[in-house]
């Protein structure tokens, strides 16, 4: 498959990189029908991180369930799914008390994990034909069928959860305004 590629600080190619597949039963394949590019993105693609040659990038994607490993329940080949930035298994104790960028069990030695970012797990990115969503039931939203609306639900992925915990850490309230 071809996927975004960094090559190092300000360089980037389409590279082909193999294919995903179920490595553990609560994977889902994911063909990607859509993946944003994230300012967070730029901070690796302009050589401020550690990410090294060969990561894919990409931690806003959406797409199509191609196949499901045998735990998961909730989704089903050919279902329409966002999957948020960050990686979390919905099992620890962070995840339970919602605090699921803060997940202990994804990325061992440090809390949290994300999609193609540097340090933040063995995750590939989106930004590729297909991406593998560990605890899938946990990590994969269910949209309606179809094509309509897909600029839209994109934004599910970073852009308006990020801007929602934003408010809420601001202790923002109905009639309040944003300038």
């Amino acid at each position: 498959m071809r996927a975004v590629n960094y090559d190092g600080p300000n360089k980037v190619s389409i590279k082909d990189v193999p294919i995903p597949t179920i490595e553990h039963p609560d994977d889902a394949i994911i063909r990607v029908t859509t993946a944003a590019i994230c300012g967070s993105d730029l901070h690796m693609y302009q050589g401020r991180t550690a990410a090294e040659a060969g990561l894919t990038f990409g931690h806003e994607n959406m797409g199509i369930v191609e196949s499901v490993g045998a735990g998961v329940s909730l989704i089903k080949k050919g279902d329409r799914v966002v999957m948020p930035f960050n990686v979390a298994d919905g099992r620890c104790r962070n995840c339970e008390e919602g605090r699921t960028a803060y997940c202990t069990g994804v990325n061992p030695g440090f809390a949290g994990g994300a999609y193609g970012y540097v340090a933040m797990g063995p995750y590939r990115g989106g930004q590729a034909q297909y991406v593998r969503v560990p605890y899938a039931d946990f990590n994969a939203l269910t949209l309606p069928p179809g094509t309509e609306h897909e600029a839209d639900f994109a934004l599910l992925a970073d852009i308006f959860p990020t801007g929602w915990h934003g408010l809420e850490l601001a202790g923002f309230r109905p009639g309040m305004l944003v300038t």
